[in-house]
């Protein structure tokens, strides 16, 4: 027979110890095993023997003020232990602020204000939450999956982002290492990446798709049918999906690369509502992801939507493999691309040195090094104070003459307090160099022209819709947004070839029953919360729509 899983809780007042430990015990003592411990050395010492017995554990409950060693000291060390566990810091009100710096050190999840009574309203809502979230969580062994790759490689980047974005552990070996060398004789001197899973199976340079099948990621649907085909897994796709499901539609989910979008790829987004404290875009992404899953919804990844069209009261879609997926309504919910940033011999170096987006697995190897973010936008603020924290010093290179216009005030003012990130104003890219990697860059700004040693450039330069695969279906604007709703409509009247008597909906394209939600629909407002909304809103006109069908 197993054992229960155990919920830990360490705390220095044996008062507030025993306090946690009985409200534990009366509403999980069926379920779960309830450890207490009254120091972080004595709990280390109880997770050691969990972890010798082979006991899971679900919950660790660290108190922040302990004068042996702090809720976060301990949970950082615990977190080598039970890495799946879920991690709650309890705190009085005038230690809120460490509890917020916490959540970056220890990837914390939820902070727990004393006194929390009524237990009920304040305490089993957070504890169940958790528990929710450690029982839908793939717990496997970290490091099972093994990464082989050249440093300097565009493809095991690619690789490594794939997995990182998608949240499967792995271990990164350079091709040079000790271990690195078995692997690949064994594997008899493959193509790199090698990619080595948890059962010895050797994957050589593989696929999106066939690292995501290696790794048990969804890449095909389980009908060919469906009431609702949500293209694009980002926020505005994931809103979609959540919404779709939950009233009841059969949903499936198709996604390119990984779920997020580029918000997924954010190292904090703080002004969501509801997050008081703020939320990593991965974080944002898993929990919606698994919100989807949780009321019944498919979320298929690596897939490649080329095409759409009409089939009578069907919406049809075409992926680049042959494959169709048809269903009563479509959302577009594709979001943007970064834009290419036009400066001489950068195209030869990307993923090499030169990234678009946060790019979370090179992070690592940022540290103590001079590293460049281009843009003036929220995610170019969000990145560079993500990388401040292990760079030696972070360039923001910005083309206008300061950050208000395009940059929300509270990360302005958190640039400003770190004392390792670098404005530069009117100053841009000209040229990269280097040869097998980024070495140099050419920059241009107020006192003319100059070249810095760099390794590492990471660039958010604005972004594009890329739907070209829509032509000649959906009607867009000039820069490719998709035209939705009243944006279809001239002087009141319906738009050209529209076949029914009805006006279009709010986010309804030019082709009745395909709407668009998020940062590909025409004049959005290219905001996490927006991008929800948009995709609640989706569903809300997709049943309207059915129902007059």
């Amino acid at each position: 027979m197993l054992s229960k899983p155990v919920l830990l809780t360490v705390d220095d007042d044996p008062g507030v110890s025993r306090a946690v430990a009985r409200d534990l015990r009366r509403r999980y003592a069926e379920t779960y095993r309830v450890v207490r411990a009254e120091s972080g050395p004595q709990a280390l010492d109880s997770l050691r023997e969990l972890r010798l017995r082979g006991d899971d554990t679900a919950l660790l409950l660290a108190d922040h003020r302990m004068p042996e060693m702090t809720g976060v000291e301990f949970l950082e060390q615990a977190m080598d232990l039970f890495p799946y566990a879920r991690r709650v810091l309890l705190t009085a009100y005038a230690d809120t602020d460490a509890a917020i710096r916490a959540i970056n050190v220890v990837d914390l999840d939820h902070y727990l204000l004393k006194p929390w009574n009524p237990p009920d309203e304040k305490f089993y809502p957070v504890i169940d939450s958790q528990l929710e979230a450690w029982r839908r969580t793939e717990r496997t062994t970290p490091g099972e999956l093994r990464v082989v790759g050249h440093r300097w490689s565009n493809r095991s980047y690619q690789v490594r982002d794939f997995l990182a974005r998608n949240q499967v552990p792995y271990t990164w070996l350079l091709d040079t290492s000790p271990e690195a060398a078995e692997l690949l004789k064994a594997a008899g001197d493959p193509e790199l990446p090698l990619v080595v899973t948890a059962d010895g199976t050797t994957l050589s340079a593989p696929t999106d798709a066939e690292l995501a099948a290696a790794v048990g990621l969804s890449t095909s649907p389980e009908a060919d049918f469906y009431d609702l085909v949500v293209v694009g897994g980002g926020p505005a796709g994931l809103g979609a999906a959540v919404y779709g499901a939950s009233e009841g539609l059969r949903t499936v989910l198709i996604e390119r690369h990984a779920s997020g979008g580029q918000a997924g790829q954010s190292s904090r987004i703080e002004n969501y509502l509801g997050f008081p404290d703020g939320v990593s875009g991965a974080q944002l992404a898993d929990r919606a992801r698994r919100q989807a899953e949780r009321f019944g919804a498919e979320l298929i990844t690596t897939g490649k939507v080329t095409g759409l069209e009409t089939r009578g009261q069907a919406r049809v879609v075409r992926q680049a493999d042959g494959s169709e997926i048809a269903a009563h309504a479509v959302i577009l919910a594709t979001g943007v691309s970064y834009r290419r940033l036009d400066a001489a011999g950068l195209d030869d170096l990307v993923g090499v040195g030169v990234y678009y987006g946060a790019a979370m697995a090179e992070t690592p190897g940022c540290t103590d090094e001079e590293v460049y973010v281009v843009g003036g936008a929220n995610s170019a603020g969000q990145a560079a104070v993500n990388l401040s924290r292990v760079a030696k010093r972070v360039h923001i290179l910005v083309r206008a003459g300061g950050l208000e216009k395009s940059m929300s005030h509270y990360l302005i003012q958190q640039i400003a307090g770190i004392p390792n990130i670098e404005v530069h104003t009117r100053t841009v890219v000209v040229s990269g160099e280097g040869t097998d990697h980024l070495e140099r860059l050419t920059l241009s700004g107020p006192e003319g022209e100059r070249t810095v040693d760099a390794h590492w450039l990471f660039v958010f330069i604005g972004a594009e819709p890329r739907t070209e695969w829509l032509d000649g279906m959906i009607e867009r604007d000039a820069r490719g947004y998709v035209l939705t709703g009243p944006d279809l409509v001239a002087d009141g009247r319906r738009p050209a070839d529209w076949p029914v008597t009805r006006q279009p909906y709010h986010l309804e394209t030019s082709v009745p029953g395909i709407f668009a939600a998020g940062d590909v629909r025409a004049d959005s407002m290219k905001r996490v919360a927006s991008a929800v909304g948009d995709g609640a809103m989706a569903v809300a006109l997709v049943h309207r729509y059915l129902e007059q069908s």
